[in-house]
């Protein structure tokens, strides 16, 4: 029966169960088996620490996580206020929040466009030209601001956006 060196635990293995020392360090039970060999100089046995901003467990950035709050609008805003590692951060509730909020705002934009369209189209002539230039205007519009927050968030820039910002920093807040 081998012990371990660091804790005295019983050890049934290469490792120790309780402490996760290695059976054959200087010190352990005779017949616990080999000592393993040192690393070389100049190499770090651990893993290398996560970067910033990210958590080990997690394989994407909170700046990654934020600007594809943005890309399907908002059922990508919905998908990260429901998964659990993002769900508890406070910049990526924001996005997701901020995201969801644009959307709805595009959403009733796009309504009021309609109406107005709908209303214009009666007018010879300059009512449809109206009406399509309204459209592409709002439609190249809210497709640029789209791509600058994907952009800035990605950057690791917050943007607040008039009205939606706001509120959706009030819904991230825990």
């Amino acid at each position: 029966m081998a012990f371990c060196a660091n804790c005295g635990a019983e050890v049934s293995g290469r490792f120790c169960q309780k402490c996760g020392a290695p059976a054959g360090a200087p010190g352990a039970a005779p017949g616990a088996g080999p000592t393993p060999a040192p690393p070389p100089p100049g190499v770090n046995p651990l893993p290398p620490p996560a970067a910033p901003g990210m958590s080990p467990s997690v394989g994407m950035t909170d700046n990654m996580a934020g600007a594809l709050c943005y890309l399907f609008g908002f059922i990508t805003g919905i998908l990260f206020l429901v998964l659990a590692p993002y769900n508890q951060n406070r910049e990526i509730r924001f996005h997701a929040f901020q995201s969801i909020f644009l959307n709805i705002a595009w959403f009733v934009l796009e309504i009021v466009v309609f109406i107005i369209s709908a209303i214009l189209i009666h007018i010879p002539i300059i009512g449809p030209l109206f009406s399509g230039l309204l459209y592409l205007v709002l439609g190249l519009g809210l497709f640029i601001l789209w791509l600058y927050m994907m952009f800035k968030t990605y950057n690791g820039e917050k943007i607040l956006l008039p009205v939606i910002g706001p509120m959706a920093d009030k819904q991230a807040g825990v």
